[in-house]
């Protein structure tokens, strides 16, 4: 057994972040467990290379249960490699709205809180130094030389009347635009490219990849350490500080549940004995759900695809009262549909978002036996107004389509004849089309009441010397990608585990 100052579990976007952040004082010693492997391999460093991702050996390979309004699973990616989903994600940059994070207020993380992590972690000299950073590790940047059908995107929404936004991270997430990419070079950027590597000459910092945690090691009402698997034996280590819990939020509820901390009675069930009766562990969880397969089929050869092959967005309300976005309207230069869908020759594809779905699910253990996966149930649609909502996508989408800005390249969107189907007709077809963002977050919720998971402080309710700092603990869902409002849950969590927030 070796103790650490600090344990961090899960070498994902927020794990090495809080990692590297821990060391830059040579006096802590850092242990970091990863499960998975090297990102240091081509088809994670190659920007076009990320639909190949999903269901390989960087996945863990998860699915949801069967969702009640789809009558299917869904596959639930994500990443097992250092990095973490940010290593097999599609590189968008995009932090959410100001307003989200004006929600997070009552946990002491409002936008003016929040905004000094975000700029730290960034380096966009030509940004707004209101609102972006300067010299931090990341350098986000939209891509220099737009693909032709990005161009379009953005004129098509353009001409149909949305504004054109000049940065997608500034005052406001509204309109259409290239957004920033974590691509830096030719190649992906993730928070164990930007953050991590230049750490890991560091005699204080450890890390272990391949390395499963299967327990949390309590003493009485403090965690001591973490029990794991690695190298073919079985190894625990000890805490001087703290456990910090970074393994997302399949993984990172899964730990606690299996722990004893989360709901006692579906705990003893299985065989485990409660320590912590903390009901919310694995419930309130979202997704931004994902309408698929919109695709229009050109009457000419497309350009080669070029940057992440989706390179430009659009942010949009579908009500005047609305405060923020409610769809994301991305463009995907290839024919991306879902497994069950026959190709489109010669097409590309609008990517339909929900932002700010309703719908909310769980996480459960299948098993006491920690190698068992857990039960992801994100409750797809169970709330009317999801489905509502991605409808108003498809007529967007069908507007944006014939605006004339696609007029060169010819063809039809396929949005011409779902929207001749009858109602019942298209909520079915919509029912088909669903897939995930793998924006997994909320299962362990943070908060100021006695019913949250974590208080303020990131630090586990009713437990010593555990905090979580991932995807997990945000009390609702960003309206955007959630790559970078994890990478700033890193950054603060580090400042609180180091006594300087």
């Amino acid at each position: 057994m070796t103790t650490y100052d600090f344990i961090v579990v899960g070498g994902g976007t927020a794990g090495c972040v809080v990692a590297a952040r821990l060391t830059e004082d040579p006096a802590v010693n850092v242990l970091l467990l990863e499960a998975g492997g090297t990102d240091r391999r081509a088809d994670v460093e190659a920007p076009g290379a990320w639909p190949s991702l999903a269901g390989s050996d960087a996945d863990w390979g998860y699915a949801t249960v069967t969702q009640e309004a789809l009558g299917r699973t869904v596959p639930a990616t994500r990443g097992r490699v250092l990095g973490g989903s940010g290593s097999i994600n599609v590189m968008a940059h995009l932090r959410g709205h100001k307003l989200d994070y004006d929600g997070w207020a009552a946990a002491g993380w409002d936008f003016d809180a929040v905004l000094p992590y975000f700029t730290r972690s960034e380096d966009v000299p030509h940004g707004d130094p209101q609102f972006r950073g300067r010299g931090g590790p990341l350098a986000p940047r939209p891509i220099e030389s737009p693909h032709p059908l990005s161009l379009a995107h953005v004129e098509a929404a353009r001409a149909v009347g949305h504004v054109v936004a000049q940065d997608l991270n500034g005052p406001e997430l509204l309109g259409a635009g290239c957004h920033d990419l974590l691509i830096n070079d030719g190649r992906r950027q993730s928070t164990a490219t930007a953050y991590l590597r230049p750490a890991l000459d560091r005699p204080n910092l450890t890390v272990r990849t391949g390395a499963l945690v299967s327990r949390l090691v309590l003493a009485g009402d403090r965690c001591s350490g973490v029990q794991y698997e690695w190298d073919g034996r079985s190894i625990t280590d000890s805490v001087a500080s703290e456990v910090v819990l970074c393994a997302g939020a399949v993984d990172t509820p899964r730990l606690l549940m299996l722990a004893g901390i989360g709901p006692a009675g579906e705990l003893a069930a299985l065989g485990i004995a409660p320590v912590i009766d903390s009901v919310e562990v694995g419930r309130n969880l979202q997704d931004h759900i994902l309408l698929a397969g919109i695709r229009m089929r050109a009457e000419r050869p497309l350009p080669p695809p070029s940057g992440n092959y989706a390179e430009s967005t659009l942010f949009m309300k579908t009500a005047a009262a609305q405060t923020r976005p409610e769809l994301q309207i991305v463009q995907i230069q290839v024919d991306y549909h879902l497994p069950w869908q026959e190709p489109v020759p010669n097409g590309f594809t609008f990517g339909i978002g929900h932002m700010r779905p309703r719908s909310r699910g769980t996480i459960r253990l299948a098993s006491a036996d920690p190698t068992v996966p857990p039960l992801i149930d994100p409750r797809y649609l169970t709330d009317d107004y999801d489905m509502d909502q991605l409808i108003l996508g498809i007529e967007a989408v069908d507007v944006l389509a014939k605006s004339g800005a696609f007029d060169e390249w010819g063809g039809v969107c396929e949005t011409t004849d779902l929207l001749q189907l009858d109602r019942p007709q298209l909520e079915q077809t919509v029912r088909d089309a669903v897939s995930s963002f793998f924006h997994l977050s909320g299962t362990c919720r943070m908060g100021a009441d006695a019913a949250a998971v974590v208080d303020p402080q990131l630090r586990v309710n009713g437990v010593d010397g555990l905090r979580v700092a991932d995807a997990s603990v945000m009390p609702s869902i960003v309206s955007a990608n959630t790559n970078a409002a994890t990478v700033m849950i890193g950054e603060k969590a580090a400042d609180l585990l180091r006594g300087m927030n």
